[in-house]
């Protein structure tokens, strides 16, 4: 299926690992061309000269409040135009109510939550028909997960304002759209794994519970992600896609 992506131009944050690098390596594959994003100035360079001649990086905090004003002048000087944004952000600090410090609280609400929300709006002023903005959430928009309070207070919040962007933006023809991914084989994920007792005993527990019984590859998200961008997906907006192996029950 040819999902009409040769040669549009996205911007993807949070790009050097994780979802967001899978959501920019479909993309390219695809024959998107992106501007991707990450903290680590290393990192970024290295993730696009991996990707190839359709890539380039940037060094950029979400938190920044002139990230994305920058991100989209790189997309339109490198490639010749902009037709999208894809937001990723890395997760805030595991913990429970009592754990977590105002400090990470106030350093998450700056990334997580102002940081997209920063990148939505810029992006909403440049993007024209049959443009697209697009959050990574996760399945805690629908169920919290235990040790995760910071995320579970905050990505339920970005889940609502993507909603009510989808409203407005819709008679523009411009689409947004989230996905919700559970249990996917990032470092983020195996990360929070092996902070337990028994790291292979938790992941044991969580297959139990997916449908599919096993964790997601990266890959499998990244090509929902690049779906749900391209102009395949046409009529989808407004929409919060679980990228769960059948976690979330409800419809």
């Amino acid at each position: 299926m040819d999902l009409g992506l040769k040669d549009r131009v996205y911007v993807v944050t949070g790009a050097t690992r994780g979802l967001g690098n899978a959501a920019a390596r479909e993309l390219v594959a695809d024959g998107a061309k992106v501007v991707l994003t990450g903290r680590d100035e290393e990192r970024v360079a290295a993730a696009a000269t991996e990707l190839g001649p359709n890539a380039v990086g940037v060094a950029v905090d979400n938190a920044d409040p002139e990230a994305a004003g920058r991100l989209i002048a790189v997309a339109r000087d490198a490639f010749g135009g902009f037709d999208g944004i894809f937001i990723s952000v890395g997760g805030p600090a595991p913990g429970f109510v009592a754990d977590n410090t105002d400090e990470q609280w106030q350093s998450a609400f700056e990334s997580v939550f102002l940081g997209a929300v920063r990148l939505a709006r810029a992006a909403a002023a440049e993007l024209e028909t049959g443009g697209v903005i697009g959050f990574v959430l996760s399945g805690s928009v629908h169920e919290p997960i235990p040790g995760l309070t910071i995320s579970n207070g905050l990505r339920p919040g970005l889940a609502g304002f993507a909603k009510s962007l989808a409203d407005e933006l819709g008679p523009r023809g411009i689409r947004v759209v989230g996905l919700l991914p559970a249990r996917i084989d990032t470092d983020r994920v195996r990360e929070l794994d092996g902070m337990s007792a028994d790291p292979e005993a938790t992941r044991a527990a969580h297959e139990a519970r997916i449908p599919l019984r096993r964790y997601g590859a990266p890959e499998e998200f990244g090509r929902a992600a690049a779906f749900l961008l391209s102009p395949a997906a046409s009529y989808l907006t407004g929409i919060m896609l679980p990228v769960d192996g059948g976690m979330r029950h409800g419809f």
